[in-house]
């Protein structure tokens, strides 16, 4: 039997224990930065394979190394992300949720069980590959500044430093079975933007005596979409969009102040930049032009994520191997956030899609939402296709 087959052979023999391990997670998930739980129960089961799990990095995070044979000579990093979401979980199933309005809506509880089966696999090969498989279980995707910063300014890709970076998401679009990849642009940066329109309120019929912040700020919204629309270049995907716009008057009442809340994407750090430079004083030039003033707060989320084209293509031609050409498709461009995109930025990296889908079944939702779940046949297919892709990469060494 040869390596790849034996890692389906192993992958199929564990799944169990992997569909036990995120059924426990899912059941007891945590918010962002506060995965103490979670990070214990992997740091137990990391123990259990005979590693050495190093933990509290960035808080919460976990790291641990799994040595085969001349263990200097390449280093590959794989990522997992442990956080939940502040939702409350509608679906039906015995695994449901526990904690009243946190939920696993993201998958990385897909994630991390997956990760702590690929553990178990490499950990019983490790006598069959040379180089060190680093293991990366990180806290608090979801949440800005992003755990992936912190663990890195926590020296994560140092001691060793991995040659590449793998990482591994569900995909509720992707029918379960199937991979995805894209060379890469593929996800982008990610700023939230907190708008304070000031005025003078006062009473609905008497317009003439007030600043009226509610119109102020509707001018802005309409305003700044034409940032987009007239400064992008065509090759420069861009997303700017409001979902929170607060006038806390009455049908007579103008309020004094306006709040809002959006979000700012791009996947060019020069036009990022300069699309801020300009809404900002656009915003604050409408409202002092029409009497009143415009606060303008940017909080800098996550860079854009950029797949290594060389690594990528050899990741891809790995899970052909390992999944059949039918079974491996392209991605497109993805305007969501991600905050894996830091390790993007500093090591050669390659972020793919799990396929998760079952229309069958039912299993459509997106996630980020209260009916989110997978099919979970992916989980036999995750841990081995990620240990599969880990020692081809190692391979490159020789």
């Amino acid at each position: 039997m040869d390596l790849l087959q034996k890692i389906q052979t192993l992958s199929k023999e564990y799944v169990a224990d992997v569909t036990a391990h995120r059924h426990h997670l899912h059941q007891h998930p945590e918010l962002s930065f506060h995965e103490h739980k979670t990070a214990r129960f992997v740091a137990d089961q990391l123990t259990a394979l005979g590693l050495s799990p190093q933990e509290g990095v960035a808080g919460t995070g976990v790291v641990a190394l799994i040595e085969g044979r001349n263990p200097d000579s390449r280093v590959v990093g794989l990522r997992a992300d442990m956080d939940a979401l502040p939702i409350h979980e509608a679906n039906d199933v015995p695994y449901k949720s526990q904690v009243p309005g946190v939920m696993h809506a993201c998958g990385h509880d897909v994630h991390t069980s997956s990760l702590l089966g690929t553990a178990r696999i490499l950990t019983q090969l490790k006598e069959e590959f040379e180089g060190t498989i680093k293991l990366v279980f990180q806290p608090a995707e979801e949440k800005a500044p992003g755990g992936a910063s912190l663990m890195i300014q926590e020296g994560v890709l140092e001691n060793p430093r991995p040659a590449g970076m793998l990482g591994q998401h569900v995909a509720p679009n992707v029918p379960v079975g199937k991979i995805g990849f894209r060379e890469g642009m593929y996800m982008a940066s990610t700023d939230e933007l907190y708008l304070t329109v000031k005025g003078k309120g006062g009473h609905g019929a008497m317009p003439d005596q007030l600043i009226d912040p509610v119109l102020i700020a509707s001018h802005i919204i309409v305003a700044l979409q034409q940032i987009i629309s007239r400064n992008r270049k065509p090759a420069n995907p861009s997303v700017l969009s409001f979902g929170r716009f607060i006038a806390d008057g009455v049908t007579n009442v103008i309020p004094n102040e306006v709040t809002i809340q959006g979000t700012w994407r791009c996947m060019d750090e020069e036009w990022r930049a300069d699309g801020l430079r300009r809404m900002v004083k656009m915003a604050e030039g409408i409202a002092d032009a029409m009497g009143g003033r415009c606060e303008f707060e940017v909080v800098k989320g996550y860079p854009f994520l950029k797949n290594h084209p060389e690594l990528t293509r050899r990741t891809k031609a790995a899970a052909v191997a390992y999944m059949g050409a039918e079974n491996v498709v392209d991605l497109d461009l993805w305007m969501a956030g991600e905050d894996f995109a830091f390790y993007s930025q500093v090591v050669d990296s390659c972020f793919y899609r799990l396929g998760t889908r079952n229309e069958a079944r039912g299993i459509v939702s997106g996630v980020h939402t209260p009916t989110f779940d997978i099919d979970e046949k992916a989980l036999e297919i995750g841990p081995g296709l990620m240990s599969w892709l880990a020692l081809e990469e190692l391979r490159q060494s020789r």
